[in-house]
């Protein structure tokens, strides 16, 4: 390939180091596919000799040994095409899978900076679409543009051979072809992209609708949901129309010329013929081997249409596999030391990717092991961006985190995960079983350990499920109430038993009853864990052995619940939105 053709197709090249493993294979089914393109190239030979020879001076003998060569040559046809199919399904699935790993790990190891930014909808898109997109272009357009670019020199060769005027104006008229095809790529390259574009937007539009079915089937709202999924639709069927209009195009471009050449050349050789430049069967052969030229040429429209397509899916893959994981292991990780839980912020600061405003500024709070500190603040005060930098979710932009003396962004970060569990407000369940759910972040846990964890968050429930823990759970546990859903995810993060635990306003969707319960159980827990828990209710501050209060990005005061109500005025305002407030004032 050369360097122009690299550079036209950059992220396609990129995808050679997938490829190295099967290289072999590779080797296989371009030698069968020039093998099957190159077989019918003697047809035309063998069709001048029975012309020239065996017809014209009669010898009868000389037809069976070219009508055997000639059924050889179609034996060792359909051999390579089979040798050819086998091997390339086998090639081009192992790159799809090795690309499909890397970009599945990759997106797992971006921040979830990251996925805030990127709609759902165009990753999977990159990870099904366009994966297939090149997959099917490196099991076959890639094989083929090689093949058939060899099949039009050799028969080009054969051509000058056989009558080199001729030949001389065929090359000629591939003049408009290579000027077409230059201006077919550019323009091509920008109308796949727009379209890939929209199928992703699409796929967003789809699963958004398939997961908020419940909101928009009680607000009725289906025939709204609709229409914009139709006029999405119509952008994406006016993309794709408009890229069809290209090809076709080119396609009726790449008919006719051929044509157009086939009779000028029978016109010319018959004249060559009757002024005895060329036998007869010379020109039978020069047609033959013309034709054979029709298919290379013909493809060429679609191999180039299939190689535009695989390019930009390749280039909107890599646009993952180029983002860096901001959050990672350092090179000189070292290990947690023996320790309780001893959390601590020392001037803490954080501002999101991109924005030039700290969310987050100056915030300095020590929490003692075993101590629960409530953490507490009016709505967008930035309390569950605060719980997010202890188990790196994001990294601070000033100052740092630490757990028992150690800087978090010097732990690896599996062996920081593993001593520091969440329970998100939002709980997040997967299409599996309870009690793979339950296990996520421990999957060695005992019966005895579930079954406690299950008691702590009131989520036995699960026992009463048709096929108690091993009932599999819904898309996002759609099947279970929002109640459960949470409890479940409460026991999911009790389960570890780890040195810190981050609970975000995680009783949020319990009732009274099921919420006093869950309270009592966890204060068991959180006597000897070190807990931070974001607080929205005057009772579950009541958890709390002290309160942070946080305004305007940072803590604007600290102490136990009593002496933050007797003296702070902003913090009395704030719980004094809750029913419960006189039941819990001292």
């Amino acid at each position: 390939m050369s360097g122009d053709q690299r550079s036209a197709y950059r992220s396609l090249w990129r995808l050679r180091s997938y490829a190295r493993p099967y290289r072999a294979l590779f080797a296989v089914m371009t030698v069968a596919a020039l093998a099957s393109e190159l077989a019918p190239a003697a047809i035309p030979l063998i069709a001048q000799r029975v012309v020239d020879d065996a017809i014209a001076t009669g010898d009868r003998g000389a037809l069976l040994p070219l009508a055997g060569l000639a059924l050889a040559l179609g034996v060792l046809e359909a051999l390579a095409v089979m040798v050819r199919r086998w091997v390339m399904t086998h090639s081009a699935l192992g790159v799809e899978a090795d690309v499909r790993q890397d970009l599945y790990g990759h997106l797992q190891r971006l921040p979830i900076a990251f996925h805030d930014r990127w709609q759902t909808g165009q990753l999977l898109s990159r990870a099904t679409d366009d994966l297939g997109t090149v997959r099917q272009f490196i099991g076959f357009g890639l094989v083929f543009l090689v093949v058939n670019t060899t099949v039009c020199v050799v028969v080009g060769v054969l051509l000058a051979f056989s009558y080199w005027p001729l030949a001389l104006f065929v090359l000629a008229a591939t003049v408009p072809l290579v000027v077409a095809v230059r201006r077919f790529e550019l323009r091509y390259s920008r109308v796949a992209r727009r379209a890939q574009d929209l199928t992703g937007e699409l796929t967003t539009n789809v699963e958004e609708a398939a997961g908020g079915i419940r909101t928009i089937t009680s607000f009725g709202r289906q025939h709204l949901v609709l229409h914009r999924y139709l006029a999405e639709a119509r952008r994406l069927r006016d993309a794709q129309l408009v890229k069809i209009r290209v090809l076709a195009y080119f396609w009726a471009l790449l008919e006719v010329v051929p044509q157009l050449v086939l009779t000028v050349v029978t016109l010319g050789g018959a004249i060559a013929v009757a002024n005895g430049a060329l036998s007869l069967g010379g020109l039978v052969a020069f047609v033959s081997l013309l034709l054979l030229l029709q298919w290379p040429v013909a493809s060429l429209g679609w191999l180039l249409a299939s190689a535009q397509e695989a390019e930009t899916a390749a280039e909107r893959i890599y646009e993952v596999l180029d983002t860096e994981a901001a959050v990672t292991d350092r090179p000189d990780v070292r290990p947690l030391a023996a320790g309780t839980g001893r959390l601590r912020l020392e001037g803490v600061g954080f501002r999101y990717p991109g924005t030039d405003r700290d969310v987050l500024h100056g915030i300095d709070l020590d929490i003692a092991p075993g101590e629960t500190v409530a953490l507490v603040g009016a709505t967008g005060s930035g309390k569950t961006t605060l719980t997010a930098l202890i188990p790196r979710l994001y990294d601070v932009t000033a100052g740092r985190v630490t757990l028992d003396g150690v800087d978090v962004r010097d732990v690896a970060l599996a062996e920081l995960r593993r001593a520091v569990a969440t329970a998100f407000e939002e709980p997040t369940l997967f299409s599996v079983s309870a009690r793979e759910n339950l296990t996520l972040g421990r999957p060695d846990a005992t019966d005895a350990e579930v079954a406690e964890a299950l008691r702590v968050a009131q989520a036995e429930f699960v026992h009463d499920l048709p096929w108690g823990l091993d009932t599999r759970l819904g898309e996002q546990g759609l099947t279970l109430s929002g109640g459960q859903r949470q409890r479940l995810a409460l026991a999911r993060a009790v389960l570890g038993r780890p040195r810190v635990l981050v609970l975000d306003d995680p009783l949020s969707a319990l009732d009274i009853h099921t919420e006093a319960l869950v309270e009592r159980a966890l204060r068991d827990i959180l006597r000897d864990t070190t807990a931070l828990v974001v607080a929205h209710r005057a009772s579950t501050v009541l958890l709390a052995d002290r309160v942070a209060l946080l305004a305007g990005g940072t803590l604007v005061a600290v102490g136990t619940h009593s002496e933050l109500l007797a003296g702070v005025p902003a913090y009395r305002d704030l719980l004094a939105q809750e029913s419960d407030l006189e039941e819990v004032a001292p």
